[in-house]
């Protein structure tokens, strides 16, 4: 997994409010083995529709994706994120998320950052008004940037570290890698080695 230090660019203006797993991406495209590839399918029924958000051009190359409340609920579904990520988002602001998909987004390096209902429908105007302006996202610094606003945001020191190093859970298992020799070379001859 790659660091995540900040995440600026352009917003795509969703707002839809209790947005599950399967609106994100169907349980129809669960059937690839791979990690990649699961931008076609996000939101894709939604996008059937020419005048859906993520259609319109000004949206285009757009990197922090603006959601209303409850989002990412339903099933736990690791493809959601890989999709958001796939597509080209770097972020995920919304009032609330569903806690396991907020989970499986630091997991994968996908910000998924909680702001006030107030500070989001804000965003939203903002960025619906003009569809060019910046958003920045600067999880070294936990604030959000955009023209006009600037507002901090919590984030556990856990999931901020993981995050800024890069650490998937193969990453931070990894770090104890000393202790993990240490304890094999302690075990019995007739158990398996790993080393």
């Amino acid at each position: 997994m790659e660091p995540v230090k900040c995440v600026s660019g352009k917003a795509l203006p969703l707002g839809y409010s209790d947005v599950d797993t399967d609106q994100i991406v169907p349980s129809d495209a669960l059937k690839r083995i791979e990690r990649t590839g699961f931008a076609q399918f996000l939101f894709s029924e939604w996008r059937e529709d020419p005048d859906f958000v993520l259609n319109r051009p000004e949206h285009e190359d757009a990197v922090v994706l603006l959601a209303g409340e409850n989002f990412g609920c339903g099933s736990s579904r690791e493809h959601a994120p890989w999709a958001l990520q796939d597509y080209g988002f770097g972020a995920v602001l919304a009032s609330s998320f569903a806690d396991i998909f907020k989970n499986n987004c630091a997991k994968v390096g996908l910000l998924a950052v909680e702001l006030p209902q107030e500070v989001v429908k804000g965003l939203l105007n903002t960025v619906r008004t003009d569809p060019e302006c910046v958003i920045t996202v600067d999880l070294e610094e936990r604030t959000v940037t955009a023209p006009g606003l600037e507002a901090a945001f919590e984030i556990d020191d856990f999931t901020r570290n993981r995050l800024l190093n890069g650490l998937d859970d193969i990453g931070l298992t990894l770090t104890h890698e000393t202790d993990l020799e240490a304890f094999e070379r302690t075990r019995p001859a007739y158990l398996p080695n790993v080393l």
